[in-house]
């Protein structure tokens, strides 16, 4: 009697668990719901901060002054590993 049972469950297992899984869903969805804060606040576009940020920063008050641009020392110099210095 078993093994006609468990052969008839295994056949038919997406059918019997497919409502169950569907009712399991559904409680956890509305739950979700009903328990979760739904409020999220405003925050201005991340383009729109990022550009007044650039356009108030320091650097740009003194643009022509750009220290990475100067020559300091020779090119090769700025990467020694520590068994050559």
């Amino acid at each position: 009697m078993w093994p006609i049972i468990v052969r008839a469950a295994s056949r038919y297992a997406p059918y019997i668990t497919l409502p169950f899984a569907a009712i399991v869903g559904v409680i956890g969805y509305n739950l979700e719901n009903w328990l979760s804060d739904k409020y999220t606040p405003f925050n201005e576009p991340i383009k729109e901060s990022r550009g007044e940020r650039l356009l108030t920063d320091e650097v740009l008050s003194r643009a022509t002054q750009v220290e990475s641009l100067k020559l300091s020392g020779k090119a090769l110099d700025k990467n020694v590993s520590p068994s050559l210095q």
